[in-house]
């Protein structure tokens, strides 16, 4: 049923925002016309409007066969208020960083009607205020100017269709050339501002008049198509998928697309590169946005010196008596090594380059803890990092040596650059870092960069899990046949991990059999085909039924790990049931609502990009954390993350953070958690892969609970995925001679134990 709709100019103040969609700008509102009655309903675009304000909104009234009567807003605008009422409530709305409503009503108990002029003409004078001094006359000062130049900004990009948090990033970027940028360079936005994708700044464009076949436009589609390859995994794209996927974007012919690529290639805003095959296969014409191959060849340049460096920060393993080693190692921890873990002991200590792979229960952790055991009784200087906290947490636990995350370790600064690289290298003589398989090309790259010549470097990591989340397969590629990076692969599962379900479980899906799922009292199925109960079904399991059988806490020790994020039974609607149920809203429970999610303290958060300016050292993907705190006052609210860091985000940053009661699968890489929890419908069927179940399984130390289809579990048992990544890592690393192949084969393939 339409809505029947008249013209009209509406003059009211907002009361309240119920909804706001923080990527459209659509927001529903209550609002109080100022005569008496109920407060009136508005929907549509009000972008950068706040509760307190006086707002002069131009519309339709419409009546809505569920909601009733309402006033849909086509646009409008700020009135400032005139009554010493109306102004107190408007500087107390938290329209301003720093003025909350208690010292809002001391500046308009000092200057009454005149407080915004004098905000406005004469903010000096506010040090007049009772208790409110130079400093904070000058924040505040500075934040009314920044909220008025905001304002601008979102009147040029309403009409555009762009959110007010995409709004308030563009001045952050831009300041006082915000406006400038987006009329005339509107496609910067896309590469320049996190959160505008080349559709947005796409439709900017047409908006300002710049043409759908100028160069300017292809050039930029592009960069956005091999972007968007870096975000699914891909370090470049063959020349005919890079063609096809611009035209299909762009809708432009592939001669105007191939004339764009030689002139970026030209300008060297991409790099084109001409990847030889393999067994008679024709060669690959690839593309690459710059860093990604830089990262590429520098990474593999960097290993092979490493490789290759004649001095050894080491020398004592080289001549050591390994049976009197071993027999020492025996007698310290009172057990004895399996033939594969020291041959792995033996690598890590003799070859500068290594690397230590296997599945669960292998014994991975244990010649870990060997290895650094072993080297820092010669005296080496052992340094321990992983990409997450929570995996440098357990690895700290392993080895009882302190280890750190990899972007810690690194000191990276603001912009992404390390503290340490090959002109000031890390004081280590062997730098080990576990959950390697995480190690996404660009951070392998620095890390490399970073180990001093003639240390030893040793990656851990299990290479069936998941890839990374970023670009590249590193470990993959360093395993990849021809290489020549010496490596062990254990297998043999030992006697105590044998008697877990969970380990049992992971192997047999690894093997592509399906897991054992009765009979275990550390691996369970609850079976239901419909995908609304299987999110209900695992709300109850977190909730209720684990804390009540198992002891455990439902948001320490429990994580949901879902194939994909949409969906009844996805990340998304999952983490909204559980947040219902987990924390839900209360007087005394401080909260901050961001469009359509709203964030309480006790939440547990998690990090969806790298952030190098947060922090001491930058806050990254997958990051996790609680929020311990909501400022309304300085629009800020704080998580404490998992390596115990309290990190502050502004109100406008809050698209950085999601929920994280639970994640993809994907985002729980290189963490251990007591249990998991893993929700498994036929709605996410393209997502069901065994190495994606295999990583879910893989990340319980205790207990695995699945929910769901059987015969999606039965899918992601069976499916081994859809194709590798567009990686070029292991041709570089590759000796150039087939006699040099031969040699490095015999030499460092070292058959599974």
């Amino acid at each position: 049923m339409a809505e029947a709709r008249t013209a009209a100019v509406l003059e009211a103040t907002l009361e309240r925002i119920t909804f706001a969609d923080p990527q459209t700008g659509y927001t529903v509102a209550r609002v109080d016309t100022g005569r008496g009655g109920d407060l009136v309903t508005v929907v549509g675009s009000l972008l950068g409007a706040h509760p307190g304000e006086t707002l002069r909104l131009r519309g339709r009234w419409g009546a809505h066969p569920q909601f009733g009567r309402r006033f849909q807003v086509e646009d409008y605008t700020t009135v400032l208020p005139a009554t010493v009422q109306g102004i107190r409530r408007y500087l107390g709305s938290g329209l301003v960083k720093g003025i909350g409503p208690k010292l809002a009503e001391r500046i308009v108990d000092h200057f009454g009607a005149d407080a915004l002029r004098v905000i406005e003409e004469e903010p000096g004078r506010l040090v007049e205020v009772p208790s409110l001094g130079p400093k904070r006359t000058r924040s505040i000062t500075v934040a009314w100017e920044e909220q008025k130049a905001v304002k601008e900004v979102m009147v040029v990009l309403q009409g555009m269709g762009v959110s007010t948090s995409l709004a308030v990033r563009v001045f952050q970027q831009y300041g006082d050339g915000s406006i400038r940028v987006v009329r005339e360079e509107p496609y910067r936005l896309a590469a320049e501002v996190w959160g505008i994708g080349f559709k947005t700044a796409d439709t900017i464009a047409a908006a300002v008049g710049i043409p759908h076949d100028s160069t300017e436009r292809v050039e930029a589609g592009l960069q956005f198509v091999l972007s968007e390859a870096t975000g699914q995994g891909h370090c470049y794209l063959p020349e005919s998928d890079l063609g096809a996927r611009a035209v299909e974007l762009l809708q432009v012919p592939a001669d105007l697309v191939r004339h764009c690529l030689a002139l970026l290639v030209a300008d060297q805003n991409l790099i084109r590169d001409e990847l030889p095959g393999r067994d008679g296969e024709p060669a690959t014409v690839a593309y690459y946005l710059v860093p990604f191959h830089r990262a590429e060849v520098s990474l593999a340049g960097g290993l092979r010196r490493l490789a290759a460096a004649a001095d050894d920060r080491m020398p004592a393993f080289a001549r050591v008596d390994w049976d009197a080693a071993l027999a020492w190692l025996s007698g310290r921890t009172g057990v004895e090594l399996a033939p594969g873990q020291q041959e792995a002991v033996r690598l890590a200590l003799t070859e500068k380059v290594a690397v230590l792979t296997g599945g669960p229960g292998c014994g991975k952790s244990f010649t870990v803890r060997s290895i650094v055991t072993l080297a820092a009784a010669k005296g080496a200087r052992v340094v321990l990092a992983a990409p997450t906290g929570r995996a440098a947490k357990r690895l700290t636990e392993l080895t009882g040596a302190e280890a750190v995350t990899v972007h810690r370790l690194l000191e990276l600064r603001p912009g992404g650059d390390a503290a340490y690289d090959r002109d000031r290298p890390l004081d280590a003589d062997l730098v080990v870092v576990d959950e390697s398989s995480m190690l996404d090309l660009l951070l392998a790259n620095k890390l490399v960069r970073a180990v001093p010549p003639g240390a030893h470097l040793l990656l851990v990591g299990d290479v069936d899990q998941l890839p990374s989340v970023g670009a590249g397969e590193v470990l993959r590629d360093l395993l990849a046949e021809g290489t020549g990076v010496p490596h062990v692969r254990l297998t043999q599962v030992f006697r105590q991990a044998a008697r877990s379900g969970v380990v049992t479980n992971a192997h047999r899906i690894n093997a592509g059999r399906p897991p054992q799922v009765r009979g275990l009292d550390d691996f369970y199925l609850f079976a239901t085909e419909d995908a609304e109960e299987a999110a209900r079904l695992t709300v109850d399991v977190v909730v209720r039924r684990i804390p009540a059988r198992f002891g455990l806490d439902p948001r320490r020790d429990v994580q949901v790990l879902a194939p994909v994020h949409r969906g009844p039974a996805g990340a998304a609607a999952l983490n909204e049931l559980l947040q219902q149920a987990l924390t839900p809203a209360r007087p005394d429970r401080a909260e901050k609502r961001f469009g359509g999610r709203v964030f309480r303290v006790g939440d547990k958060v998690s990090q969806i990009r790298n952030d190098y300016d947060k922090g001491a050292h930058g806050v990254f993907n997958g990051t996790q954390g609680v929020v311990t705190g909501v400022d309304d006052v300085g629009q800020t609210l704080t998580v404490v993350t998992d390596e115990g860091e309290a990190v502050d985000y502004d109100f406008a940053e809050l698209d950085e953070l999601v929920h994280a009661y639970a994640v993809t699968v994907h985002r729980a890489q290189g963490s251990e958690y007591p249990c998991v929890v893993v929700p498994l419908t036929t709605s996410a069927w393209m997502m069901l892969q065994r190495n994606l179940l295999y990583t879910a399984v893989t990340r319980a130390k205790r207990l695995v609970v699945l929910v769901g289809s059987p015969r999606a579990l039965a899918q992601a048992v069976r499916a081994t995925g859809s194709g590798r990544r567009h990686t070029a890592l292991a041709h570089r690393l590759r000796p150039r001679h087939p006699a040099d192949y031969a040699q490095s084969e015999r030499r460092h393939a070292h058959p599974a134990a």
